[in-house]
């Protein structure tokens, strides 16, 4: 297999194996309705020639804002403009997938701050509420309606965000969870709140429709964190009650330096692929040659792009010449690669 090689999961096919990360653009209306900007931007990456586009944490909830600029998907007012913004993708040959997150702890300050204990992130944030069982509840339910919606607008797929420190994270880490009940814990009671939603999402969704989680993979060089082992664990479980591909990603749950070199999380994805579970990187990816080698090695399904796609948004029309292939630009821009 090769970066330029379809790929299907359940019902999705995608062009190729390259995919946007999901990266937050503060540019939504306060209401949590997205703008023009949210078209132009994911727009851009469609006539680009990504395979897949993952928009940003969409905020299941208003009080889950990491600012009052976040995309929204916590009411019925916020699907046309989802939908307008699928159909524009489709338009252009890619595939578009949503995340659906919830900041917990790492909430803006305006907002109420929830998590699994009352543990501040910082000095710079509040001290959250920890969830009682009836707050749990409330959250699994707004994370289905967000899928439902999801569905709703046309999405062809949902990404849980279970990393960067946010709810989801907050719970799987015994850096921020210091429960006792059923949600603390060991690693497996940990893991729950992560587990019941995707069980939750999945349930409400069409067959066809993928599910995916993103994964913090480590919490290496924090005393106490948890380990590459442990997330594997996580991942397998996750793919038993139907999520089909685990994202790589690290930190945000803690200050930790991390060396960032190309293709310094692929240990990862390799990891959670030897598990049996389909596996994408993300973070310092843009060079062609190495997406490439990834896939063709077997280290990933798919390579996430984030930053390079910031950078150049025909980043893939750029790797297929890179790679030797002819590229394959929407006719209106065709004169430029003859």
């Amino acid at each position: 297999m090769h970066l330029f090689d379809t790929f299907t999961q359940r019902g999705l096919t995608l062009r190729n194996r390259i995919v946007m990360s999901p990266m937050c653009q503060y540019s939504a209306r306060e209401d949590g309705t997205i703008t023009d900007w949210h078209l132009v931007h994911y727009g851009a990456r469609a006539v680009g020639g990504v395979g897949a586009i993952i928009v940003e944490m969409t905020q299941v909830s208003p009080e889950g804002r990491l600012s009052p600029g976040d995309v929204g998907i916590w009411d019925d007012a916020h699907v046309p403009g989802l939908r307008r913004l699928v159909e524009f993708v489709h338009a252009y040959g890619a595939r578009i997938g949503i995340q659906l997150g919830h900041a917990g702890r790492k909430a803006d300050p305006v907002f109420d701050a929830i998590g699994p204990s009352a543990i501040a992130f910082s000095d710079h944030y509040r001290v959250p509420e920890a969830l009682d069982t009836a707050g749990i509840a409330r959250m699994r339910d707004a994370y289905v309606a967000g899928a439902r919606r999801a569905d709703a607008a046309g999405f062809d797929f949902v990404e849980l965000h279970g990393a960067h420190g946010y709810l989801l994270h907050q719970f799987l880490s015994p850096l921020s969870n210091h429960r006792t009940d059923g949600y603390g814990g060991d690693l497996k009671g940990r893991q729950r709140l992560m587990l019941e939603v995707a069980e939750d999402v999945r349930s409400v969704l069409p067959e066809q429709k993928p599910v995916w989680a993103r994964l913090s993979m480590h919490e290496i060089g924090v005393p106490g964190g948890y380990t590459l082992e442990d997330t594997v664990a996580v991942a397998r479980e996750l793919h038993a009650r139907g999520v089909d591909l685990i994202d790589c990603s690290t930190g945000g749950n803690a200050k930790a330096d991390e060396q960032e070199t190309p293709g310094f999380r692929l240990p990862l994805s390799a990891a959670v692929r030897a598990a049996g579970v389909p596996a994408m990187p993300v973070g310092c990816m843009d060079h062609a040659a190495l997406a490439d080698a990834a896939i063709s090695a077997g280290q990933a399904d798919l390579v996430c792009i984030a930053r390079g796609l910031l950078r150049n948004p025909h980043w893939a029309l750029a790797a297929e010449r890179e790679l030797g292939l002819q590229a394959t630009p929407p006719e209106q821009y065709e004169r430029a690669y003859l």
